[in-house]
């Protein structure tokens, strides 16, 4: 180990792959790429920036537009998952301990862990989620609607549609490596 860094030293053999040629520069514009999907799940927006497809396997990058009173209910899945505050300021519950996350943070919430955030503030919240490995953003395309743009909430829910939601979310869960948990 290098005392410098952590890191482990790489013997002067060590090379890097040679670039993949297939993969190309992917490029996001989530205020004016319609074809950019974006979603409507829990009564948030969330724009598809980079899916596992686009990094080769290693992860997805996820624009969150939350409203307020916004955000999923509690739950936890077998990834990592990185959110990074841009604008707004929420509230995030881990392992049952809440706390203010505002932007210019970030957090990181370690694969299994219990958590859920939800935007207590009178103003929206915009945030980048990465999820690694990649996964989430296919969870979010089968049990979400598309919307028009980054910001166009989804069709309000009336307490049979939301049953319904919640029923198919509980469903797929599983596919994507998620279980969904009680409110507390």
């Amino acid at each position: 180990m290098s005392k410098k860094t952590n890191v482990p030293e790489q013997p002067a053999s060590a090379t890097l792959p040679a670039d993949n040629l297939e993969r190309n520069l992917a490029v996001a514009q989530p205020n004016t790429n319609q074809k950019l999907p974006h979603i409507g799940v829990v009564g948030d927006t969330y724009t598809i920036l980079l899916t596992g497809k686009d990094t080769g396997g290693r992860f997805c990058l996820i624009d969150m537009h939350i409203p307020p009173g916004g955000g999923p209910p509690p739950h936890r899945h077998d990834f990592e998952e990185t959110f990074i505050m841009l604008e707004g300021e929420l509230e995030a519950t881990f392992r049952g301990t809440k706390r203010a996350v505002r932007a210019g943070e970030t957090i990181n919430i370690p694969a299994n862990a219990p958590h859920q955030f939800r935007n207590s503030s009178s103003q929206p919240v915009r945030m980048l989620c990465i999820c690694s490995p990649p996964g989430q953003e296919d969870f979010f395309m089968e049990v979400g609607v598309p919307v028009a743009t980054r910001t166009t909430p989804p069709p309000m829910l009336d307490e049979a549609a939301q049953a319904e939601f919640r029923a198919k979310a509980a469903a797929l869960a599983p596919k994507y490596r998620t279980e969904l948990l009680q409110h507390a």
